[in-house]
């Protein structure tokens, strides 16, 4: 595959996940959240600690530093010492913040679903086994 082609591809996607994104930005915030407060939200259970968050989500630190304070104030994730080391905060979603987080979800489903309505169910389950591939 041309290198150009594979440019193009990763271009594509990206103009696709962004449409998707800004289709479901109003709903982000009727659920009271901005979209990148959300992919914040979405990983605190997986990578707990604010340096491990930046890390895999590939955002400095300071930015992820506000997103976290904003999403603490609005009561959806929890900052607490780590007993395990008490030098370092460990973060947990509360309940609203699992809620919020789900509705989230959801809306991006909806609005992805949309898109994917507009191809037939045989190229839907062809895209699902290339991007299943392409992750393992």
């Amino acid at each position: 595959m041309p290198a150009d082609d594979g440019a193009l591809l990763w271009k594509l996607n990206q103009r696709l996940l962004t449409r998707v994104l800004n289709a479901a930005e109003p709903q982000f915030e009727l659920h009271g959240i901005e979209t990148k407060e959300f992919f914040v939200l979405d990983e605190i259970d997986e990578s707990p600690y604010p340096a491990e968050l930046a890390a895999k989500l590939m955002l400095p630190k300071a930015s992820v530093t506000m997103y976290l304070r904003n999403l603490v104030e609005k009561g959806l994730v929890e900052r607490e010492i780590d007993p395990d080391d008490l030098r370092r905060h460990r973060l947990t979603t509360t309940a609203k913040g699992r809620a919020v987080r789900a509705q989230a979800l959801e809306t991006l489903a909806a609005e992805f679903s949309a898109m994917m309505g507009r191809i037939d169910e045989g190229d839907r389950g062809e895209l699902r086994r290339i991007l299943l591939a392409l992750l393992k």
